[in-house]
């Protein structure tokens, strides 16, 4: 059986990747968008990955060696020292997003418990730890460098994840 993987590339390797991937006859999934860049001198149109690092391929996963073996793979991810497996569901929506010209912004995954610090606005350089989750784009968070719980909402853009938390990364 067939499962939707994530493979962690070496940095911008993901056309690489998928390119190779789909050399071997490996069913690959490089989710894009366009977005205008400046260069010295003009602007121009460029298709970017929607997940930096990261192309999905849907494989048995007793075959996981053959995507190891690829030109610019660095891992596959795993929690637990278990390949990470994503929805067929999951994949057709980034897909149908992407097809139905939504504009889609990644933006950093944040859980309850997570250790964050504010990197903008005027609590700039202050960390804490997200406590609550309050619809989108707002957090609240405690402050540990005053040791006190106080509510203050924060837009997500605004905040960058610290080192560890209580919750499973993908594992290297």
């Amino acid at each position: 059986m067939e499962h939707w993987i994530a493979v962690y590339t070496k940095s911008r390797h993901e056309k690489v990747v998928y390119d190779q991937l789909t050399t071997k006859n490996i069913e690959a999934y490089l989710p894009t968008i366009r977005q205008k860049r400046k260069w010295s001198d003009r602007y121009k149109w460029v298709d970017v990955p929607l997940f930096r690092s990261y192309v999905f391929a849907k494989i048995p996963l007793k075959n996981s060696l053959f995507v190891l073996q690829t030109h610019g793979v660095h891992h596959i991810v795993k929690f637990k020292n278990n390949i990470a497996t994503i929805p067929e569901e999951q994949i057709n929506g980034i897909r149908r997003m992407i097809e139905g010209d939504y504009d889609p912004i990644p933006t950093d995954y944040f859980v309850l418990g997570d250790a964050v610090e504010v990197v903008g606005g005027p609590m700039s350089g202050m960390s804490g730890e997200v406590t609550r989750i309050d619809g989108e784009d707002r957090f609240v968070i405690k402050i540990d460098a005053i040791k006190h719980a106080i509510s203050v909402h924060i837009d997500r853009k605004f905040l960058k994840p610290l080192g560890s938390s209580k919750h499973a990364r993908p594992a290297v």
